[in-house]
């Protein structure tokens, strides 16, 4: 079973009951039967995001631990790709977690991906392939 990517939206509105994406994003989880992988930089994004809700970045840290979050990504072997792939979104304003995923999903050889960014949209991976957003980004909350 290939793996799904996880990205920081997400992760921020599975612990935030607030989000107003809580619900879609609990809910798709529950159904997912893949292991969940990321990198240290959504990690990193996430835990900060999550610093304000009480116990949430430790949580995040915990799910990694468990390795309900798994990392497989290495930054140093992966880093004149991600440079590439800065570059060439650099008119989306890239950040560097997206950028790692990208390279993930390419070391994965897949395009599912739990996130909420929609530049995941416009994002290719292996040159030309599209990303699979696994929560709908076309519909309001509530909806699938």
């Amino acid at each position: 079973m290939k793996p799904v990517l996880l990205d920081t939206g997400v992760i921020v509105a599975l612990l935030d009951r607030s989000e107003r994406f809580h619900q879609r994003c609990t809910n798709a989880i529950a159904t997912l039967g893949a292991p969940l992988i990321t990198c240290e930089a959504v990690i990193a994004e996430s835990c900060y995001l999550l610093r304000n809700l009480r116990g949430a970045p430790d949580t995040v840290v915990a799910n990694v631990s468990a390795g309900i979050f798994q990392i497989p990504f290495n930054l140093t072997r992966s880093a004149q790709n991600v440079q590439r792939l800065l570059r060439k979104y650099h008119d989306r304003e890239i950040d560097l977690a997206d950028a790692c995923l990208i390279a993930l999903a390419e070391e994965f050889a897949t395009g599912d991906i739990f996130t909420l960014d929609r530049d995941f949209l416009i994002y290719r991976w292996g040159r030309h392939h599209p990303f699979r957003p696994l929560i709908s980004l076309n519909s309001r909350p509530g909806t699938c």
